[in-house]
């Protein structure tokens, strides 16, 4: 039910396709974050006209709410969103991690990790749960999600070289027993490649997370607080060692530059709510760079936000109307702000794969990073 074609190489920079049960999708391809069943900011017709062809979703969020039982009685998430193309989620393990409250693996943490599972106290009500590569699967399969992710352990930066060797271990035993867990032939269960930040394990995880033979491979255990360049190197460290015929994932990442520095290295796949999040701050990506809408300058500047977008934003306001709005703190700030970056992002995405196609990708990153690195 699932291929992966990779069409064209340009470098090592990969233009290809995944088939999937519910639609194809376009690879490189960013994948908006709906951590709750929907994208912060945005309505689902709103992300199919601006060419959005999958949305993540958060096994974490969900499963403590609205719950499993909600969803299942719904008919599965597809069904309780009223969203028709592919949705990827995630284990949920970086939530858990991340709202523990206390260094992955100080015994102080709210988080306990054991060769079992995990055991987290929820962010919401303080209620103790325990999260297994088995159960998240079975979450996962009740959700019926396109693209499922298992259980791993991710660490911080930086953290001892022992206790990555641990986790590493772990993710490695966990996904064998997600997959002998997984019963569903209409979900892709994707790998997850650990390591943190050391080369030598970084290839031990690759190469034994390869010899399970899945749809496709995640890189996990990046961004969450190295400096850019390690970041780029141990994800074209992996990218060496994943199959050609595989479709890539970059976890969590990132601004527009990390997108199109990590599409240079061979990543197919990308997610992070830098562009919802931002927008909700006032922050804007641009053809020219990134705009601060709060800034006094803007007051009286009825230019449109960005002279080469064609997003609903772009086309019916200028600049001092949505600084108008920010500073108002009017609803409609978030919402337009949010049409814009992740119509600037897909549209980004766009381009990528037609100068791919084109064997211009190179020369389109390099005349793209000149820009969006800018601060306006």
């Amino acid at each position: 039910m699932f291929e992966f074609q990779l069409l064209r190489k340009d470098g090592k920079a990969r233009r290809g396709r995944l088939i999937t049960p519910r639609g194809v999708i376009e690879t490189p391809v960013f994948m908006p974050v709906g951590t709750q069943g929907t994208v912060k900011a945005m309505i689902h017709r709103l992300l199919v006209e601006m060419g959005a062809q999958i949305i993540l979703g958060n096994t974490y969020h969900l499963y403590l709410r609205p719950g499993i039982e909600v969803i299942k009685e719904a008919g599965g998430l597809h069904r309780f969103i009223s969203w028709e193309r592919p949705i990827l989620t995630d284990s949920g393990g970086y939530q858990v991690f991340s709202l523990g409250q206390g260094r992955f693996g100080d015994r102080k943490s709210k988080v306990k990790v054991s060769d079992e599972g995990v055991e987290f106290r929820d962010h919401l009500a303080g209620d103790l749960h325990f999260f297994t590569p088995e159960k998240v699967i079975q979450i996962q399969e009740v959700f019926g999600s396109d693209i499922i992710m298992p259980l791993d352990e991710c660490v911080e930066y930086p953290i001892e070289k022992d206790y990555a060797r641990k986790a590493l271990e772990r993710t490695i035993s966990w996904l064998w027993r997600s997959v002998k867990a997984k019963r569903r032939e209409d979900q892709a269960l994707f790998g997850i490649v650990q390591g943190a930040f050391f080369e030598d394990l970084r290839i031990e995880a690759t190469l034994r997370t390869v010899e399970i033979d899945l749809p496709g491979y995640a890189i996990g255990g990046l961004s969450v607080g190295e400096p850019k360049e390690i970041m780029l190197e141990m994800t074209d460290l992996v990218c060496e060692h994943l199959p050609e015929e595989k479709p890539r994932y970059l976890m969590g990442v990132g601004k527009p530059e990390d997108i199109l520095n990590a599409v240079a290295l061979g990543v197919d796949m990308f997610d992070c709510v830098v562009p919802t999040r931002n927008a909700r701050t006032g922050t804007l990506f641009t053809s020219r760079g990134v705009v601060n809408i709060r800034h006094e300058k803007y007051k009286k500047d009825f230019s449109p936000l960005d002279p080469e977008c064609e997003c609903y934003t772009c086309s019916n306001f200028s600049k001092a109307y949505l600084r108008h709005l920010f500073v108002a703190e009017e609803i409609s700030s978030y919402v337009l702000n949010t049409i814009h970056n992740l119509n600037f992002y897909l549209k980004m995405m766009e381009e990528i794969r037609k100068a791919i196609e084109e064997g211009r990708f190179d020369e389109y990153r390099k005349k793209m990073l000149s820009r969006v690195t800018q601060k306006l």
